[in-house]
């Protein structure tokens, strides 16, 4: 997810509001007393809000995070770890073709607004998503339907991707069948994602009266994804309010969940922007736990008693090249003088917790397909220089994009990153000309336009497979990074292809080292993300995916 899964979008990408710095200050219960040691109230922090209560319409991990603990999908992650279990569906399985599957569903759910959950509410979901027309169909709004099931009933864009999606049938009612037109690396994978969680079909039958609309860049998002009181899943909590005044989304237990109930009744997001005063929440009790933890402060608090969990690396941070919004990306030279000028070690060494690595390829060494043998372009500023001199661009200007009010799991400081990269690029004889953006929606639409010629994004994986990093960006045309290579795309879809595990796993190394030679865009470092939480907290097993289950937490 981009975290713009991305755009990781991007983190993808994807399309959503982020928070200003808040003030720590609590509001009224459910609206209720947010502050953190109620025990019938849980208050997390995140960097962001969310851009969206319907998840098929985001691709971040701060909607995802909220959603997330309301919807569920198919197929989820067990606790703590990255292997594929049971969600919605008890059982699946595929022909061996890989396109038709079938999903033994669980019987007993009902959805928050009391409808209950069958085969029929998979199947409108799905059609639904197949039949999104105008704005719906902008990758900004739709990115994951377009990377795991491709286009729609009707394209309107020409450059929209072939529809994969072929047909849901309700074999009977606890059978959903979905039948794809061609395998895929993202399948089954893809059916645990949020954005694909199933909703109640009154809900959205209330959905489709209402429509995105787009004004250049800008996104208008539809009134019912904007406000509680439409939206209704299957999870072990209900949204009941978001408070955009003071920056929180208030959930409730829901007490007629199939599985087992939320330990806490109450469950309260609030965005709080930068590290530090996230910190100074916590520490204050004003909550009971934070994301994306800031390295520095990681042995600060654990030496003050609260319980700082790291999750394993699963993430890519990149600077991205959008060759469309400046015709000199297009020089192989150029882009590799780029590579060469950023010191990406020390990046790592002073940005980033213990346990960051030096990325070489848009995926991290934790994930089957990473190669040893993709070539490499070290830190060498005078390299950097001869490459603009031989590429006729020693008097190089170029824009740069930066993000502000947030921080990524990939990318915990965004200005103090940009502003080293911003002093490598200028050693090497660039001139920069800075642009910060809102990270939610200005930014995020504009990357995923393909509007800023370098900026910075990154990736936290969805689920375990290669083709969710690099197919994500490199499978095929995409407006963020401008270019067509015919040999990098099918190198990747080839890889996507390729039904052994083994199998697959070389070819994905065969196609990290095609996109290495290409050089698309420059990775910069994998992170492995620290998650804090109160002395009296009992937190929930952390997830290498950034899907925590907070229905898991209790006090002590």
């Amino acid at each position: 997810m981009r975290i713009f899964k991305s755009r990781a979008v991007r983190a993808i990408t994807t399309a959503v509001a982020v928070g200003l710095v808040a003030t720590g200050c609590s509001s009224d219960r459910d609206g209720g007393d947010a502050k953190g040691g109620d025990k019938d109230t849980f208050v997390f922090a995140g960097a962001g809000d969310p851009g969206s209560l319907d998840p098929a319409l985001a691709s971040d991990g701060e909607t995802f995070r909220v959603t997330r603990q309301a919807f569920e999908a198919l197929l989820e992650h067990e606790p703590g770890g990255s292997k594929l279990v049971g969600g919605l569906a008890e059982k699946w399985s595929s022909d061996e073709a890989g396109k038709v599957w079938t999903f033994n569903l669980r019987q007993n759910v009902k959805f928050h607004d009391g409808e209950a959950f069958n085969a029929a509410a998979v199947c409108a979901n799905y059609d639904h998503w197949f039949n999104w027309k105008g704005t719906y169909q902008s990758s900004a709004v739709s990115y994951y339907w377009q990377t795991i099931m491709g286009g729609f009933a009707k394209n309107e864009d020409a450059e929209a991707p072939k529809p994969n999606y072929k047909s849901c049938t309700a074999k009977d009612e606890n059978t959903a069948v979905i039948e794809v037109n061609e395998p895929s690396a993202n399948l089954p994978g893809g059916f645990s994602l949020q954005a694909l969680a199933i909703h109640s079909p009154k809900a959205i039958k209330e959905y489709e009266k209402q429509d995105a609309t787009a004004k250049g860049d800008a996104i208008t998002y539809p009134k019912y994804s904007q406000e509680a009181g439409t939206v209704a899943g299957t999870g072990p909590y209900k949204i009941v309010k978001w408070n955009k005044g003071n920056k929180e989304v208030s959930l409730e237990r829901f007490d007629d969940y199939w599985g087992e109930k939320a330990k806490v009744k109450n469950l309260v997001f609030r965005t709080i922007s930068t590290e530090e005063t996230r910190r100074q929440a916590l520490q204050a009790g004003d909550i009971d736990g934070y994301d994306l933890v800031a390295p520095a402060d990681v042995t600060t608090l654990e030496k003050e008693g609260y319980e700082v969990p790291t999750r394993d690396v699963f993430n890519i941070f990149y600077l991205g090249m959008s060759q469309s919004a400046n015709p000199a990306l297009k020089k192989p030279e150029v882009r590799q003088a780029i590579t060469h000028a950023i010191d990406r070690e020390n990046i790592v060494n002073t940005q980033l917790p213990e346990g960051g690595k030096v990325a070489t390829q848009f995926m991290p060494d934790t994930v089957a397909g990473y190669s040893d043998k993709v070539k490499t372009y070290p830190f060498d500023t005078a390299k950097a220089k001869d490459l603009l001199k031989q590429a006729g661009e020693e008097k190089l200007s170029i824009e740069f994009c930066y993000p502000t009010e947030v921080t990524r799991p990939y990318m915990p400081a965004p200005q103090d990153m940009f502003e080293l990269m911003k002093a490598d690029l200028e050693k090497a004889g660039i001139t920069v000309k800075p642009k910060a953006m809102k990270w939610a929606p200005d930014y995020l639409d504009a990357t995923e336009a393909g509007s800023c010629a370098l900026h910075m994004l990154g990736w936290t994986g969805d689920f375990n497979d290669g083709y969710n990093f690099i197919g994500t960006w490199f499978a095929g045309p995409d407006k963020q990074w401008g270019f067509k290579d015919q040999k990098v795309f099918d190198a990747v879809n080839a890889a996507s292809k390729v039904t052994d595990p083994a199998g697959r796993t070389e070819a994905y190394k065969k196609a990290n080292e095609a996109i290495a030679e290409y050089v698309p865009g420059v990775p910069i470092s994998s992170s492995p993300p620290a998650i804090a939480f109160a002395k009296n907290v009992n937190p929930p097993k952390v997830s290498p995916l950034t899907q925590e289950n907070f229905a898991e937490v209790s006090f002590k």
